[in-house]
């Protein structure tokens, strides 16, 4: 697989959500590729960090920028799975990795300047898709409050992406400090295990955009 992970909005958990989802695949026995695509580095900075650390097994990373199509099919005849972080804007990187990508991830937070941006992106996955027909593509809500009283602005920004046929995953993620707790040290919640209900979300995550693909 190619996995793209990107959008026009940055906080939204894009690194995050690569990291995670190339460990979910490392755990699976995947031979996994991280390609940081994101000018801010962040993937590259936390496997640096990931990487001094002998308990956990090692992520191979590289960078990349501009039209990386070329980069990407020479990558992926030595990797199984590539898992590029495209950053939050509309870039080069994030266009010319969608041409050759299998998966196509769009993380939105429950907000309105978030949601905003679907109008673009729903452009952008069109135009793509004329020549890349096989593309999957899906949008997923991420850094949800847990408050059971804003379970309907869940479900409402959800119904937003359905509307531009950014089909949204059941899974999200929440507000949850063990993200950027692991983060920090090079870790995903998978490994770190100190919030059970996060290591749930990614494996939710893993599984229902991966599927059969497994």
């Amino acid at each position: 697989m190619i996995i793209v992970i990107g959008g026009e909005k940055g906080g939204s958990g894009k690194s995050c959500l690569a990291q995670n989802l190339a460990v979910f695949l490392l755990l699976k026995g995947r031979d996994v590729l991280l390609v940081d695509a994101d000018i801010q580095g962040t993937s590259t900075d936390w496997t640096k960090e990931r990487n001094k650390n002998d308990s956990v097994p090692k992520i191979n990373s590289v960078q990349a920028s501009g039209d990386i199509r070329e980069t990407l099919l020479d990558l992926h005849t030595r990797y199984q799975d590539i898992v590029i972080d495209v950053g939050g804007q509309d870039s080069d990187s994030f266009r010319s990795a969608m041409g050759v990508a299998t998966h196509l991830l769009l993380p939105f937070r429950p907000k309105r300047r978030d949601l905003k941006t679907l109008i673009k992106m729903d452009q952008l996955v069109r135009a793509v898709k004329t020549f890349n027909k096989d593309l999957y593509v899906r949008s997923i809500i991420t850094q949800c409050p847990t408050l059971p009283s804003q379970v309907k602005r869940i479900l409402e920004a959800k119904e937003v992406c359905q509307s531009f046929n950014l089909l949204p995953l059941n899974a999200i993620t929440t507000n949850r400090n063990i993200y950027d707790d692991a983060d920090e040290k090079g870790l995903t919640v998978l490994e770190s295990k100190a919030d059970p209900k996060a290591v749930d979300e990614i494996n939710e995550i893993g599984n229902e955009f991966f599927g059969d693909h497994l």
